[in-house]
């Protein structure tokens, strides 16, 4: 659309017009339908009345779009330009200017994009087609101010996100003290443990001065043996600080092991004093706990170069754009690469377009498009497969800088996208993915899925997550009557355990070594016979054993394979380096004898168990697990509801993985609630309650069964449906002719034998545990051919073999053999098609 240059018809309707407020998003950064954004020829276009913003490109027209959408008439044209600093270029600090800072706080710094680029605005009235001059309207000045100075979305998200407020606590502020009666605390670097010789990462105890050395610490050796923490289990003394943190402005590493956090001491000085410190004649000279996540951090990187030592070759195109590291997001980006790497994912939210349908962006019912979920998937489907950003970095600052080129030349990657409201959106409201913390990618994966479920109600068409649903059954035969109970489940990851079994220590690093294990042979030990003692059987009357096993009742269409490496490490799961190997040709084949067939002839059905059928009266649990899990030192509360999750049986096992995956729900220490059975007298849901739960996308059968479930709970019905996406509701039982007519619900997947599998991705993970580190995703995919013209080729030319290509955050590489070969052993997760 040009610009004319006639006057305005509508200025009398921009003193309307209001400033954003503080709690709006400020779009002005890129498009909310694409990734196109403000360093664009044309640059973004942010509506003055609701401020999303849309990109100004002829072939995409977001902004165009919303006009029509809305009817908003003014906008204001946003083009952010680079300053061409003669420093800036010349990869050289000027003489005499400050070093930059080292960072040690987890934090985003605030940049002064001032000082980096210029912007080139103008006011544009889209039913006018022109462009308003600041003279056509006093207000326009401080419109254009308010847009530019408020924080952008992005970066409101980010600040928000990352910083970790400490605070004090109501033992730093009520803190008992206990005199020293011996020498002094000696100065830090001369202190010692007062159980062992480690002298370095010292921790002080504040009520009585004893030193206590720090937890061990991944990947440095010595780095302590927990007798700080020891010190505290044995005298509950609860706050702690680390000699050499102490600074002269009272900033220090303080610790409360109560809280079980770090802390704030405002009487920091005081504390001090009491063991003869004086806290203005000390020094840093350690790490605090941050610096040293941070450090760590940094080192958790995957290799970019080959076996011999050449870095590894950049590609670009179509399905091979990379995502910019939010801080912490690899989780998040190397799921995302996976699943469109998936024809469904791509069919559904790349290729949906056709000829009879509408455009989404012309008849989206939200608002804006930053709060729909399907517009962000439509919008991270066309970012990463398109092509269209999926460019080399611009790299004129070396060729401006006249510097010669280096020998080999620097691998040269694509700036990436940033899915920053794609994060905001997914991540709202969730106690984990919400924050900038790094995640659990197989938690993630299960938690888009249940979002994309939910969203898909909404719209209809093909349910793109449904390529990972697959039913197990779970066989329980009583060992003395040899009756037989059946079970069968949803799944959407195959959750399999990999034993540890040591070899021995590595000489250079110290770390354990472990003996490979076969993938299929953790699969089997999945489907293998369980006994189960003391098993109260409902028809003996008497504890028995019983034995359980687990079948596939059908196959999916992509198996995800999780395979579960954590040992219990002073109660902290801690992720070990097993080898996994996959068959031959990275082909997992399922066969008869991994299927369940469900009742056979001759078998006979146990009676249903008695106990917990009376309203209102409390569940039984399996008391021997409970022990079990109690001393490991869990709340009863929090162990009986594991063993409520995982079926009451004796596998603690399973019920331990339910905690560590649950520890931080916000109802995880709220009182279990009494079973009430199916006859409850209690009153049944209101229609206007019904109406309300429909409206959100659910059928009224399941916004009668929510409510139901939840004692007519709104708040609880709600989030009772989103963690219950596949269950179809209540069917109506007072009506014969609806039961009469009610439909079996279809089984997900296929029961086609023999099941074959291959390996189409997997996400691999380096650091401790499976929320610290970094995550990358290796997929094998169709490369194109490299074009050396400076326009990117937008044809995929395959090459005959499928090439592996490491999505490592914005940096897109073929992956090298050696390299694939290694990492697949100790992946995290394996994406598997069925062949």
């Amino acid at each position: 659309m040009s610009l004319g240059q006639q006057k305005c018809n509508h200025l009398s309707q921009m003193a309307s017009l209001q400033p954003p407020k503080l709690s709006q998003s400020v779009h002005r950064e890129e498009c909310t339908q694409c990734f196109d954004d403000q360093d664009t020829a044309s640059g973004i276009s942010v509506c003055l009345t609701c401020f999303n913003g849309g990109c100004l490109s002829s072939e995409r027209h977001h902004a165009l779009t919303h006009w029509k959408k809305t009817g908003h008439l003014f906008s204001l044209d946003v083009k952010r330009v680079r300053k061409e600093t003669n420093e800036r270029f010349s990869g050289h600090r000027a003489e005499g200017a400050e070093p930059p800072l080292k960072m040690t706080k987890l934090a985003i710094v605030e940049e002064r994009d001032e000082d980096k680029y210029s912007y080139v605005t103008s006011i544009r009235c889209w039913d006018c087609d022109i462009s308003i001059g600041e003279d056509d309207s006093t207000k326009i000045p401080s419109l254009i101010s308010s847009v530019l100075t408020s924080p952008s979305s992005a970066r409101q998200s980010e600040v928000k996100a990352w910083e970790e407020e400490i605070l004090a606590c109501e033992h730093t502020l009520t803190l008992d003290q206990i005199p020293l009666s011996a020498q002094p605390i000696a100065q830090a670097g001369d202190a010692t443990c007062s159980s062992c010789d480690i002298k370095a990462n010292l921790w002080l105890c504040l009520t009585c001065g004893s030193l206590g050395c720090g937890r061990a610490q991944f990947g440095v050796v010595n780095g302590g043996n927990s007798h700080g923490l020891a010190h505290y289990k044995a005298t509950g003394h609860p706050v702690a600080v680390k000699l050499g943190t102490i600074t002269p402005e009272g900033n220090a590493d303080i610790y409360c092991y109560s809280c079980d956090d770090s802390k704030l001491d405002p009487y920091l000085s005081t504390h001090l004093s009491t063991f003869g410190i004086n806290l203005s004649a000390q020094t840093k000279t350690e790490l605090s706990t941050t610096e040293m996540q941070i450090e760590h951090n940094l080192k958790y990187d995957f290799s970019l170069t080959n076996e011999d030592g050449k870095a590894l070759e950049p590609i670009h195109g179509k399905g091979l754009t990379g995502l910019r590291n939010l801080g912490n997001s690899c989780y998040m980006a190397s799921v995302l690469q996976a699943i469109f790497a998936l024809p469904d994912f791509r069919d559904r939210y790349y290729d949906l377009q056709s000829a009879n349908e509408q455009n989404h962006a012309e008849t989206c019912p939200e608002p804006l498009p930053a709060d729909c979920v399907e517009c962000q998937m439509r919008k991270i489907a066309d970012g990463l497969l398109s092509g269209r950003y999926a460019v080399p970095s611009d790299s004129h600052t070396n060729a401006s800088s006249g510097a010669e080129p280096a020998d080999p030349p620097t691998p040269i990657f694509q700036q990436g996208l940033k899915p920053s409201t794609f994060k905001s959106l997914i991540g709202k409201g969730h106690p984990e993915f919400a924050t900038m913390k790094q995640q659990d990618s197989e938690e993630f994966l299960g938690y888009l899925v249940t979002v994309l479920r939910r969203d898909w109600k909404k719209w209809g068409g093909e349910d793109p997550t449904r390529i990972f649903s697959y039913t197990t059954s779970q066989r329980l035969q009583c060992t003395k009557c040899q009756k037989v109970r059946y079970r069968t489940d949803e799944s959407d990851v195959l959750s399999v355990a990999v034993p540890a079994i040591e070899k021995g220590k590595d000489p250079q690093t110290n770390h354990t070594l472990y003996q490979d294990v076969l993938l299929t042979q953790c699969v089997d030990s999945l489907l293998s016979p369980e006994p189960l003692e003391d098993y109260q059987c409902p028809s003996c009357k008497v504890p028995v054993t019983a034995v359980k096993q687990t079948f596939l009742s059908s196959f999916p269409s992509v198996l995800v394979v999780h395979a579960k490496k954590f040992q219990l490490v002073n109660w902290v799961p801690t992720k070990l380096d097993i080898p996994v190997r996959l068959p031959e040709g990275d082909v997992l084949e399922f066969t008869d004898r991994h299927f369940g067939k469900g009742l056979q002839p001759g078998e006979e059905e146990l009676p249903e168990d008695q106990s917990g059928a009376q309203e209102g009266s409390p569940p039984q649990f399996n008391e021997t697990t409970l022990a079990q899990l109690q001393a490991m030192g869990f709340p009863l509360i929090r162990c009986q509801k594991a063993l409520l999750a995982t079926g009451n049986t004796d596998n603690a096992e399973a019920a331990m993985e339910w905690l560590f995956g649950h520890m931080d729900d916000p109802d995880i220490d709220a009182p279990i609630q009494p079973t009430m059975n199916a006859a409850s007298s209690g009153p049944e849901p209101s229609m206007e309650q019904i109406n309300v739960l429909s409206d959100m996308g659910f059928t009224s059968a399941q916004a009668k069964k929510a409510l139901r479930e939840t004692g007519n709970n709104m708040e609880r019905a709600v989030e009772w449906l989103f963690s219950h996406p596949d269950d179809a509701g209540d069917v109506d039982t007072g009506s014969a002719e609806t039961a009469q007519h009610a439909q079996p619900k279809t089984l997900p997947g296929s029961t086609e034998l023999p099941a074959r599998y291959r390996l189409k991705a997997f996400i691999s993970h380096k650091g401790p545990s499976v929320h610290s580190g970094h995550y990358v995703a290796h997929i094998r995919i169709p490369v194109p051919t490299s074009s050396s013209d400076d326009k990117m080729d937008t044809s995929i030319k395959v090459d005959p073999k499928d090439q592996w290509v490491l999505f490592n955050d914005e940096k897109v590489v073929k992956a090298d053999e050696e390299s694939v070969n290694v990492l697949k052993q100790l992946a995290y997760l394996y994406i598997l098609e069925r062949v």
